[in-house]
């Protein structure tokens, strides 16, 4: 190919090129040239090349001047007598198909605005093969959706050692159609389950692409809402699975279980619990089969437990599930960790609702209320300022864990029967004891922690102290609140002025020191 120097000589040349392929059938070779520039190192050179054979192929589509069905053997079509026409048709269409193999290979390009016009450009041969199809339908208002297509796009955007999260963000434009999101859902699900298969150490480049993907994913609430496609047809017959959000309720399902079903790296896993609550558990069509990734994640311990408890809450709360052993793991999640983690608030918000029932029996809630009077000696005020009242609030639920307060105290500490280092509260004996650390935290240096302490000192009022705003409190919050607080309007001072550095001659400095 003849051509000038530069960008812009290459775009005259491969327009040259284009409208003489467009033009003749005799100059079809031609496409040769378009398809080695796309080939090139250089950025601008690929990026024309690009969008050269975006116009040239989008023309054959609309045109219908590509072979349509099975795609036979290039080398047996042209050695055979079919006529010119098919003969041009197929040869035309193993061009296309080197055109599509190229642009999936540019979509871990160097350059992301290589790989941006490669993905908009594959996307939009999804379009025009889905208005234009090269199969034939198996029958009459037969769906087709160029699948093959879109899937050889959703394995490149699912990359083993690029990180696609940029171009995956731009993707996320075409997931507002439902039919892409529907097929995503299909080929990501297949995608997953190939590469697991075909490597035994999954990269962690995979799964935070995958993750990525799967986390843009988002049904509608209602089957109304199912309107937009991005291939158009005339008409939408109700046989077709597209259009029910019910097949799009098990296709999420199954993308996200043959997702989770894998031994995932823990900070993927965080990142999974942390929307699987909001925006996973309400758009499967069975929430419970989720119950196996979340026991798993709830047995891991640490911040993985304190996060999978959101998911085994819903699950509880509105499926119905028996968890064995639920309470004797949610205490065994109270450790001094408790009130330095990222999840703090979410985990006491949570424990005080599983905590809130009045059937639970008595031993249980004094369990966690001398389990959590015994972490706050060492908490800080931050978290103290939350703890304290949701003791209190335990202690309302159940009148029957107020001897606690009442209990008179031993006169030694090692007189105290809870056992600390017992896994089952049932076993703690924390009821035999007496909640002695919340008398030992009204001598604390914060005034306001003191003043929460004391509160156990009177008779507890009837309705519970709300903990909601105290959930998020900081150290930052409790540091500002102190410094905006007035104080005395005047301080008192000794009424004889202090004379020298010592103090007077009958200070007690100045009877002991001297300065010389």
């Amino acid at each position: 190919m003849e051509r000038d120097s530069g960008p812009e000589g290459v775009r005259r040349a491969l327009g040259r090129l284009l409208e003489a392929v467009l033009a003749s059938r005799g100059e079809a070779n031609a496409v040769f040239d378009i398809l080695a520039v796309l080939q090139s190192e250089d950025h601008e050179e690929t990026q024309e090349a690009v969008r050269a054979c975006s116009r040239l192929f989008g023309a054959l589509l609309e045109r219908g001047e590509l072979f349509v069905g099975p795609l036979p053997s290039e080398d047996s079509v042209m050695a055979g007598s079919q006529g010119a026409t098919r003969k041009y048709k197929v040869w035309m269409r193993h061009r296309y198909r080197s055109c599509l193999n190229r642009l999936q290979e540019l979509l871990v390009h160097s350059s992301f605005e290589v790989k941006e016009l490669a993905l908009s450009t594959l996307m939009k041969f999804v379009q025009l093969e889905g208005a234009h199809p090269l199969e034939k339908p198996k029958w009459d208002g037969y769906y087709l959706f160029p699948r093959q297509l879109f899937k050889a796009v959703v394995e490149g955007l699912l990359s083993l050692e690029d990180d696609c999260s940029l171009l995956l963000a731009r993707f996320r434009e075409y997931l507002e159609h439902d039919d892409i999101r529907y097929h995503t859902m299909q080929a990501a699900t297949d995608t997953v389950g190939r590469v697991t298969d075909r490597h035994p150490e999954v990269p962690l480049t995979f799964w935070n692409n995958a993750f990525t993907l799967l986390s843009s994913v988002s049904l509608p609430s209602q089957e109304r809402g199912i309107c937009s496609f991005y291939v158009k047809h005339g008409e939408l017959p109700r046989t077709w699975k597209v259009v029910h959000l019910k097949e799009h309720r098990k296709a999420f399902q199954g993308m996200w279980l043959g997702f989770l079903k894998h031994k995932l790296p823990l900070s993927l896993c965080k990142k999974v619990l942390v929307v699987l609550h909001d925006s996973i558990l309400p758009h499967l069509a069975q929430p419970s089969l989720m119950i196996d990734f979340l026991t798993r994640a709830y047995d891991v311990g640490g911040a993985i437990s304190l996060l999978a408890l959101n998911g085994l809450f819903i699950l509880i709360h509105q499926h119905n599930l028996e968890y064995p052993d639920f309470y004797r793991k949610l205490y065994g999640l109270l450790d001094p960790s408790v009130f330095h983690v990222k999840y703090r608030a979410r985990f006491f918000h949570l424990a005080d609702l599983f905590l809130s029932s009045s059937h639970l029996p008595a031993y249980l809630v004094a369990a966690f209320a001398k389990r959590l009077s015994r972490l706050a000696l060492t908490a800080p005020p931050e978290a103290l300022l939350m703890v304290l009242p949701f003791i209190c609030n335990l202690l309302r639920r159940h009148p029957a864990c107020r001897v606690l307060v009442h209990r008179p105290l031993g006169s030694e500490l090692d007189a105290d029967p809870y056992d600390p280092e017992e896994e089952d509260p049932a076993k703690s004996q924390a009821l035999e004891s007496s909640l002695w650390e919340l008398q030992a935290l009204q001598r604390h240096y914060h005034p306001e922690v003191s003043q929460a302490a004391s509160v156990i000192n009177q008779a507890l009022s009837v309705p519970e102290v709300s903990i909601a705003p105290l959930l998020e409190l900081t150290a930052f919050d409790v540091f500002e609140r102190d410094l905006k607080k007035k104080g005395q309007g005047s301080v008192p001072l000794e009424f004889i002025p202090a004379q020298g550095l010592l103090g007077r001659q009958d200070d007690f400095c100045a009877q002991h020191f001297t300065l010389s």
